[in-house]
């Protein structure tokens, strides 16, 4: 990857529906190279798709938390099942697996309070090898964007 596959991503990531027309007058390529270096980009698996992005707060998603789970197995077999489980919950944003004193941590967006407490006694609490968890309510959001910047 070169300077110009870098300035091509940025482009992509700022705007995604950019035509090749404009990507080569803003990278300074003509049409056919522009063309061939991002569906090469998309052939490598670097680009990995196109998407509309959504307001979660238009959507009436602005409740955000964060939780703390702890496994009480963590053998590869209980964390395939914790996974394959959590990937089943819609609300469930981001998960991630952790070294430190948990082992995962859960993105929740709902709508309210009211809401995350049904996620919580309905699915969360019911994922397979949860021995116990920890959440924290989100009160604003400083920093929040999906896109990775090159």
């Amino acid at each position: 990857m070169d300077e110009i596959d870098r300035r091509i991503l940025s482009e992509l990531t700022s705007d995604a529906r950019i035509s090749i027309v404009e990507l080569a007058r803003r990278v300074n390529l003509s049409k056919t190279p522009v063309a061939a270096r991002v569906r090469h980009l998309e052939e490598i698996g670097l680009i990995t798709g196109y998407r509309a992005m959504l307001s979660p707060i238009k959507l009436g998603l602005s409740h955000v938390t964060f939780v703390e789970v702890r496994l009480d197995d963590t053998r590869e077999a209980a964390l395939q099942a914790f996974n394959d489980a959590v990937r089943a919950i819609p609300e469930v944003e981001e998960c991630y697996m952790i070294a430190g004193g948990f082992d995962y941590l859960l993105k929740v967006r709902s709508r309210t309070i009211e809401d995350y407490r049904r996620i919580m006694a309905e699915s969360l609490s019911a994922l397979p090898y949860v021995s116990s968890t920890s959440t924290y309510v989100a009160m604003e959001a400083v920093v929040e964007e999906n896109a990775v910047h090159v």
